[in-house]
């Protein structure tokens, strides 16, 4: 007899990372031939040596680096935080503000824990990032889709529309994933206007604004007075500085609405990983510089997609930024029976568009992302050789 199974739970569907990584069994690759993955948004790279030494040097001399800490983060860190929040926001944001969590995946579930509850309703553009619709799914939330335009950006009228009495929030990525768009300032003033006006929540996930090609804060909504009455961001220091193992992000919200939050995070987690909130302060003080360059290599890489899909005939890259390329293939299959084939026959393995959209939706088909960040320019013109020979 089988152990009662959480209906919500049961019916969320495997984590599309590990299902794609399935298909690499019994399929070998040749060493002048190897496997290009594209299918994971994470650096492959460990840290700079200096944040290495730094962990290693805490994990040593720092007892307290072994203990349970605050739950909302260490002060240190949260300090940081806002300190280089309000600096490049324009705005005013206090340590208060400021939660420390096991990465920006809890920091999304914490968020959504303290403004839904089952049979509630959350606006989220499609395509859309799995785990979030993952979450939404096993807390009985209705993710309510939102379909983006021209240039995979979500449009405020369109979202106005599909808000109920049971509506709680809407759920921006920017740069997204796993378009890789990046919405414009007025794209997010007007969400915000929108949801302040409902009376619902802003959430806002900026995991990936170090690698955003515009100069300067790509918004300024911290700049309002009110901010924490609607807006609730989200941030990962996984990708700024390669600490994806020790999982450590950021929620940035009203000082009320962290009293909530802790309620979450104690429970779940109990505190942030030491370690991990150490290597974070020591890169935010001293890896600026690395960091930009970092961000100008991602970008480079980000032309080099952009050129090198102007060479696959019949493909069309709908939206490049940040980690990734969300672009439609040319093939009367479905992309959830085309991505396995890249892996036997082309040696590529990316995510189908299938798993970022709702079931029956005519675009999941149609389209694969492509997390290029991890090619290198090379890399990214033998990915494109590789698509082009697919039949």
């Amino acid at each position: 007899m089988m152990l009662p199974l959480n209906p919500a739970l049961g019916a969320t569907f495997r984590p599309p990372v590990m299902e794609a990584r399935r298909w690499l069994e019994g399929v070998s690759f040749p060493p002048d031939r190897p496997l290009i993955n594209v299918s994971q948004a994470a650096p492959v790279d460990p840290p700079p040596e200096g944040l290495r030494r730094a962990i290693a040097e805490a994990s040593l001399e720092q007892a307290q680096a072994h203990l349970y800490g605050p739950v909302l983060g260490n002060g240190e860190l949260r300090e940081a935080v806002a300190a280089e929040w309000t600096r490049a926001y324009g705005g005013t944001v206090a340590p208060e503000n400021v939660a420390i969590t096991q990465g920006c995946n809890q920091a999304f579930c914490a968020a959504i824990a303290t403004l839904a509850g089952s049979g509630d309703e959350v606006i989220i553009p499609v395509p859309w990032y799995f785990n979030h619709k993952m979450w939404l799914d096993m807390q009985g939330v209705t993710a309510v889709p939102l379909a983006c335009g021209q240039g995979m950006v979500p449009d405020a009228e369109a979202a106005a529309a599909l808000i109920s009495d049971r509506t709680r929030a809407i759920v921006l990525v920017s740069p997204n994933n796993p378009s890789g768009a990046e919405y414009p300032a007025e794209t997010l003033r007007a969400f915000f206007d929108l949801a302040r006006d409902r009376g619902i929540a802003l959430v806002v996930d900026e995991t990936y604004r170090d690698f955003d090609s515009r100069d300067g804060a790509p918004h300024n909504l911290f700049a309002d007075p009110d901010w924490g009455d609607t807006l609730i961001q989200l941030y990962s220091f996984s990708k700024a500085y390669r600490l994806t193992g020790h999982r450590v992000g950021a929620l940035i919200a009203s000082a009320a609405r962290l009293v909530e939050v802790e309620k979450f995070l104690d429970t779940v987690a109990i505190c942030p990983s030491q370690l991990g909130q150490i290597g974070a302060v020591w890169g935010m003080r001293n890896l600026g510089d690395w960091l930009t360059g970092e961000r100008a290599e991602i970008l480079r890489r980000r032309a080099a997609m952009t050129e090198a899909m102007t060479r696959l005939a019949g493909w069309r890259l709908k939206g490049c930024g940040a980690y990734f390329a969300w672009a439609e293939h040319p093939f009367a299959e479905s992309s959830a029976q085309l991505a396995p084939r890249l892996v036997r026959e082309a040696g590529v393995l990316l995510l189908p568009g299938t798993m970022f959209m709702p079931a029956g939706d005519p675009a999941g088909p149609r389209h694969v992302r492509i997390a290029f960040a991890n090619a290198d320019a090379a890399g990214i013109g033998a990915l494109a050789d590789r698509l082009a020979a697919i039949r």
